[in-house]
């Protein structure tokens, strides 16, 4: 299937013939796609598109299988330069370019602002700059561990290289070896406010030099250069950076060097002044015919599901007797996993420099193949870990929730457009960090992964419940976050004084567990704060007032009908380790009005930052412990 892959020596004067001629029709693809959207970014498009062709052209990418899993990546880091990349891929026959120029920027049209990944060619979407580089290694990651033999090609901006995520990258790109990665950076030396050296001043040769890589500079206008230095890079046992020095706008003369094209659309008579300039015809009007006339939701060959999902193995049961902290419970049952998926899909585990913690030290030393240390570099081992998954390797992201929420957010976000499959675990949430103190208090955990729509949250209330939701995600498919606290703790007790997460149980995601049944009032919580709920109702008991418990392990699908079952008891009190105005308070209160419940709502969790301290003390200072429960109860019943 693939004949390519730069085996020649050297193009033929017809293959730099043919190039010339496709760049030049990609130019007016570039300038006609973002004049009729009145927006867009032609300047890089132009620069990096000798850059594009060059390489679609001699890689291992077939456009009429643009999915096989053996096909080399290719990501693009600057994103904006989606004209570009759609003018390549349209010209080389990935889709129909009419639809592309016609359909650009369009409601509705796949073909967006920024490179998506429903198109055809793009592996991955990176709106946001400094993402690229991370994803890339991600995909080499999968395809290492799934034995593909692939050449990896990442295009990057010259101003990007200001994000930090990039320096991350590229360590990590050396520590693992990663000899098949060829990074192009177009040095046009422009970005949106002016010239890169005065925005933010910056060596990048000497920089990626003294991260490890190979370093090559080439004119990246020079078909027959940017060929050699490809083929160079291949033969090369380092990753490697060619820095292509480029022309903003490259082809039409008025536009050249001027940063004002960075982001900026030509109007319309000036784009049929810069048409002529390149020897094309004039068809703006029928482009914008069809614009107007056509679907933009064009159809295009659809990237396949690369859904692996792991067997589930059999549940670990805590006795009553036992006390052990959720994170604990987690790290057991990774082993478990690790240990009855062994011979068939591989997994990979990613940790940043708190295994110990996290309880990915076993893992880590019987499957060291599988188990990637990014060190203090969230940013780019979150990216990684969501382009991994999405090859279809079972993926698990550990960190402590304060660096492996709030510092990665907009990682997370990113992988969840991009359909990401991994499994974030977040130990040490809420106030239960402790003595840690309020930097390292993740108490918005919740709030902010409701912002997603394509994760599905576990917050689980004791190691038995633990290693069961543990189990449940890591065997179905989609993006999860696990949640859980630092502490030791007894498991949560059945009013028989038995394990109530026990082998009789079955976790039901969206499913929620009334730990205690009661009509005088519920509490509705969550994780932790579960078996101080069941505390805070016997204390309750014994006056004589049976309170409702009811536990919602997934606050981002909450049960509706437990809720309302809750809400007949006329009072509701939501406890809760995290901020009471953006958690589980806020999701039921969203229940009880779309439902019309007629309830009292009461609202207990984490009022202000907290400090150093044990966390029954801290607990306390918030108004979060039994006895406050217990007074909070007893006033609203009066």
């Amino acid at each position: 299937m693939f004949a390519k892959g730069f085996s020649a020596d050297k193009l033929t004067a017809e293959q730099i013939a043919e190039l010339t001629r496709l760049a030049t029709l990609c130019r007016g693809d570039i300038l006609k796609m973002t004049t009729l959207a009145a927006c867009g970014h032609p300047g890089g498009s132009m620069s990096s598109i000798d850059l594009y062709l060059t390489v679609w052209t001699h890689c291992r990418i077939d456009p009429s299988d643009p999915f096989h899993p053996d096909r080399d990546r290719i990501v693009i880091s600057h994103g904006h330069t989606s004209p570009g990349a759609f003018a390549a891929l349209g010209r080389l026959g990935f889709f129909s370019i009419d639809d592309a120029v016609a359909h650009f920027r369009q409601t509705g049209s796949p073909f967006e602002g920024h490179v998506e990944r429903e198109v055809p060619g793009v592996e991955w979407g990176t709106g946001n700059l400094g993402q690229g580089l991370s994803a890339l290694l991600g995909f080499g990651v999968a395809c290492r561990l799934q034995k593909r033999d692939v050449q990896l090609y990442c295009f990057m901006g010259d101003g990007e290289q200001q994000k930090g995520q990039i320096s991350e990258a590229r360590r990590f790109a050396v520590k693992y070896g990663f000899h098949n990665l060829t990074a192009f950076i177009d040095y046009n030396r422009l970005q949106i406010s002016g010239q890169i050296e005065k925005v933010m001043p910056q060596n990048i040769r000497a920089e990626w030099e003294a991260s490890g890589w190979k370093v090559l500079e080439i004119d990246g206008h020079d078909y027959q250069a940017i060929y050699q230095a490809v083929r160079q890079a291949h033969q090369t046992t380092a990753p490697v950076m060619i820095l292509a020095h480029t022309v903003m706008s490259k082809g039409v003369a008025f536009m050249e060097n001027d940063h004002k094209w960075h982001g900026q659309a030509l109007p319309l008579d000036e784009c049929r002044k810069a048409l002529a300039l390149l020897g094309l015809a004039d068809d703006l009007e029928a482009c914008a015919a069809r614009r107007k006339t056509q679907n933009p939701a064009v159809a295009l060959a659809k990237r396949p599901h690369a859904k692996a999902k792991l067997l589930p193995g059999v549940p670990r049961t805590y006795s009553a007797t036992d006390k052990t902290d959720n994170r604990s419970g987690w790290g057991s049952a990774l082993d478990d996993l690790a240990a009855v998926n062994k011979d068939g899909v591989p997994m990979a585990v990613f940790d940043c420099d708190l295994a110990s913690s996290v309880k990915t030290t076993a893992f880590a030393k019987n499957y060291p193949q599988q188990f990637f240390q990014g060190g203090i570099q969230e940013h780019n081992t979150a990216a990684i870990a969501g382009a991994c998954s999405a090859e279809g390797v079972p993926t698990f992201f550990a960190d402590f929730g304060v660096f492996g929420v709030a510092e990665t957010f907009n990682q997370h976000r990113l992988n969840d457009i991009n359909g990401a499959n991994y499994k974030v675990v977040c130990t040490h949430v809420g106030l239960d960090v402790g003595e840690d103190g309020k930097t390292h208090q993740s108490i918005d955990y919740l709030g902010a992964f409701l912002n997603f729509y394509g994760f599905k949250i576990l917050v689980p209330a004791d190691p038995n419940q633990t290693d069961r939701v543990t189990r449940y995600a890591a065997a179905t498919p989609g993006n999860f976050l696990l949640a859980m606290g630092r502490s030791k703790m007894g498991v949560v007790l059945n009013d028989e004084g038995k394990p109530f997460y026990a082998d009789g149980y079955a976790f039901e995601y969206g499913k929620a567990d009334v730990i205690r049944q009661g009509g005088a009032a519920a509490i509705i919580t969550m994780g932790a704060m579960t078996g101080r709920a069941v505390i805070a109702h016997d204390k309750l008991k014994a006056q004589g007032i049976d309170v409702m418990v009811v536990s919602l392990c997934c606050p981002a699908d909450p049960d509706v009908e437990a809720i309302k079952k809750a809400a007949a008891t006329g009072l509701i009190v939501t406890l809760e380790d995290h901020n009471v105005r953006t958690g589980l308070g806020s999701v039921v209160a969203s229940v009880l009005a779309e439902n019309g419940c007629g309830c009292r709502l009461i609202k207990l969790g984490i009022q202000r930052y907290g400090s150093s301290g044990v966390p029954d003390e801290l607990y306390m200072s918030q108004g979060m412990d039994p006895d406050h429960v217990v007074q909070v109860i007893l006033q609203a019943k009066k």
